[in-house]
């Protein structure tokens, strides 16, 4: 995890929250084997079933104290050419740390560097609370910093994109876009390239709409995973609003493609 964007700055505890909440949890996420280098070339990958060569599902722990998740494999799914990521009551193993709802999270088993990424994907509906992704994520559970680039849907305004990007742990740098339409009510096309030379570009359905140049703070280096998950927050209700379960959630994802520049 947006016209040029408008500026979105969280409180300085919200900032210490997440970095906390989300180094925690994903340090302690089972770790993948760690290519020597990120993976060469590129590939379009229409996710019309689980490719285990590329892609792993996250099951049996939770990302950290901010997410009111834990992770199931079978919360994953694949049907009419589409891969959807489920979020509801089913009762999460024990290695879910008690939470009360679980949900998908889907990742490469590689990692990637500079290149295009894009997803055509549609954002989950029903309220605030709620988080909708695709993101480049590497960190403690690959023995690396963590740096990540963002594209996240937020439930409680659906007509909006926010992108945002750590390095080294620091991020704060979220900036909000307004989509013009409901991600929530059709698939569009969502694209980040990252670029060596010192740029991330946002595009959604081929419009640029944010550049970041390192001025606001230094940009990612580290190779990363390719992942998308849906989530429900927890203690940051003036980030995401307060959420309600009124029944499943679903995000559904089209295809993905990463180009290597």
């Amino acid at each position: 995890m947006r016209s040029m964007a408008t500026h979105h700055h969280r409180s300085t505890l919200h900032r210490w929250l997440l970095v906390t909440a989300l180094v925690a949890g994903l340090s302690a996420t089972p770790a993948f084997v760690t290519p020597a280098q990120a993976a060469g070339g590129g590939f379009v990958d229409n996710l019309d079933s689980f490719n285990t060569s590329r892609w792993a599902k996250a099951n049996g722990y939770s990302n950290g104290s901010m997410f009111n998740t834990g992770w199931r494999a079978d919360h994953v799914w694949h049907s009419g050419g589409v891969m959807g990521l489920n979020l509801n009551t089913t009762p999460c193993p024990s290695g879910c740390s008690g939470k009360p709802y679980a949900s998908g999270e889907y990742r490469t088993t590689d990692v990637y560097s500079y290149g295009r990424y894009e997803v055509r994907m549609k954002a989950a509906s029903g309220g605030a609370g709620t988080v909708s992704s695709f993101f480049t994520y590497t960190g403690p559970s690959d023995g690396k910093p963590w740096d990540e680039i963002d594209i996240e849907i937020l439930g409680k305004n659906t007509w909006q994109m926010q992108t945002n990007y750590f390095t080294n742990g620091v991020g704060g740098h979220e900036s909000v876009i307004n989509l013009g339409f409901d991600a929530a009510a059709g698939y569009h096309n969502y694209a980040f390239e990252w670029w060596n030379g010192g740029t991330i570009n946002w595009f959604v359905d081929g419009r640029l709409v944010k550049q970041e140049n390192g001025s606001r703070g230094k940009l990612p280096t580290n190779p990363g995973r390719i992942m998308m998950n849906l989530w429900p927050g927890t203690g940051v209700d003036s980030w995401l609003g307060k959420f309600t379960y009124s029944g499943q959630r679903t995000a559904t994802y089209d295809w993905v493609k990463y180009t290597k520049y």
